[in-house]
């Protein structure tokens, strides 16, 4: 019987958590001086309530009451648990330069410098398109020069709820929740379509290396192995611009052939321009070939 009442008061009496909480809830206030605490107190006995990544109705554990949590005015604190250690976020930042963005062999090339671990704050929106669909946002809590964050995709249904031991290790925020809101409309998101916000530490290995006496920094998401860097020693792209510019013109002469033969005795010639074209082609391949895999050995 009390099961029952507990469904009835949750499906036609639930308790609705407006955005006039006393000020240590969850919602922010002052968010040049604090950052917010998943805590909500209960409209009914004023009790503390601590909610789940997803949650949406709550139980008081002092008056039973059922408070239904209203996302659009609540701002949580979660943080990402870390899965990788400081190895092998190092292993992933090797990977990543010895790939396709970076100069040949900076793996091997760059003197790493040394590390710094931190959880990073970032400001979460979920906002809800026309269609229905749901797609998460993010935008930095802190002052930072890897604009490339905002990129991050973090493991659905990995927050957990910030603890205040983690503080030492934690960056404060300084970026009020307003002027990230400004920042999401200048990327043409309304504001009225936020259906969830909450701040989010992210745990973050930030490196600093050195290559030809230039020192690069990059940041790998100890949750994922995400690596972000905004600067760093690319590939240069002239060479290739080259090797396609000459491959470009190679082949564009050889296709004059062909418009000759035709142009010539009406036509009569047409059958000489495309075996001078076909046969001249096969033997430029090769050559173009080695040019394009020495400018991507060398580069």
């Amino acid at each position: 019987m009390w099961n029952l009442s507990r469904l009835y008061r949750l499906l036609f009496h639930p308790t609705i958590l407006k955005p006039t909480p006393p000020s240590n809830s969850a919602i922010i206030h002052d968010m040049d001086a604090t950052a917010p605490n998943t805590v909500l107190h209960c409209t009914q006995c004023g009790g503390e309530l601590h909610p789940d990544e997803g949650q949406l109705f709550l139980t008081c554990p002092y008056c039973g009451a059922t408070v239904y949590v209203d996302k659009a005015h609540v701002v949580f604190h979660w943080y990402l648990a870390p899965t990788l250690k400081e190895q092998e976020a190092g292993a992933s930042l090797r990977r990543w330069m010895a790939g396709n963005q970076t100069v040949k062999d900076l793996d091997q090339k760059a003197t790493m410098l040394g590390s710094t671990f931190e959880y990073f704050p970032l400001w979460y929106f979920k906002h809800r398109q026309k269609s229905g669909r749901e797609d998460i946002l993010y935008e930095p809590a802190a002052a930072t020069s890897v604009s490339e964050l905002r990129r991050l995709n973090l493991p659905a249904g990995d927050l957990r709820a910030y603890e205040p031991s983690m503080d030492s290790q934690a960056r404060s925020p300084t970026v009020p929740l307003e002027t990230a809101l400004q920042w999401l409309a200048q990327r043409q998101l309304p504001e009225g379509e936020v259906v969830e916000q909450a701040m989010v530490h992210i745990p973050l290995f930030t490196f600093k290396y050195q290559y030809r006496a230039n020192t690069y920094t990059a940041v790998v998401e100890a949750a994922t192995g995400h690596v972000f860097a905004n600067i760093f020693p690319a590939k240069a792209e002239a060479p290739y611009r080259m090797a396609g510019v000459v491959t470009a013109l190679v082949f564009l002469c050889l296709a004059i052939f062909p418009v000759i033969g035709a142009m010539s005795n009406n036509g009569k010639y047409l059958d000489i321009g495309l075996g001078a074209c076909v046969g001249l082609g096969a033997l430029a391949a090769p050559f173009l070939f080695v040019l394009a895999a020495w400018v991507a050995a060398k580069i």
